[in-house]
């Protein structure tokens, strides 16, 4: 007998934000679990220290030196600063599906999701549509009732037999 084998791959999903309900007040934070802390390695600074203090016994080599150093200082601390940008973004954006969706942080259940728009949140916070777009796409938070693409929280309106406005996920 001649047994095939088959492999299952598994889906992992690390969430983007971990949002936490204690005491009935919601808590949200970036997982920045496997995001390992940015910063400009201090031998450099001091090497661009010591040379720029030096500069009239500097060798052309070493002024060539100097410049690439601070080229690669400056390149460094701006893309600190963007992911820094990056991550304001994300917990602006965040807060907002949060105060929209709170009832629904608070219990799980779909029939609290409330119509919701890309163009509500990008409103709420002074963002364009396509950057609330570019947030929500393909990141996920972690609640207490699992884990939700953003993506999961915008749904159209629908009005119900009686005139009240309603989530299309809520019928």
């Amino acid at each position: 007998v001649f047994f095939q084998r088959t492999i299952i791959d598994i889906l992992h999903i690390i969430p983007d934000f971990i949002l936490e309900l204690e005491e009935n007040q919601l808590y949200l934070s970036l997982n920045s679990r496997n995001v390992p802390e940015l910063r400009v390695s201090a031998s450099y600074q001091e090497m661009l220290q010591e040379y720029s203090s030096n500069k009239k016994n500097n060798s052309k080599e070493q002024k060539e030196a100097v410049l690439f150093v601070k080229q690669k200082l400056d390149s460094a601390k701006w893309f600190i600063d963007a992911i820094k940008q990056r991550n304001v973004t994300l917990l602006k954006t965040m807060n907002a599906i949060v105060e929209e969706q709170y009832a629904f942080f608070l219990e799980g259940d779909d029939t609290k999701l409330r119509p919701m728009k890309l163009k509500d949140i990008a409103d709420k916070v002074g963002f364009d549509v396509s950057t609330i777009s570019r947030v929500s796409n393909s990141k996920y938070v972690q609640t207490e009732f699992g884990v939700f693409p953003l993506k999961y929280f915008f749904s159209e309106t629908m009005q119900t037999a009686s005139g009240e406005e309603v989530s299309n996920k809520e019928i």
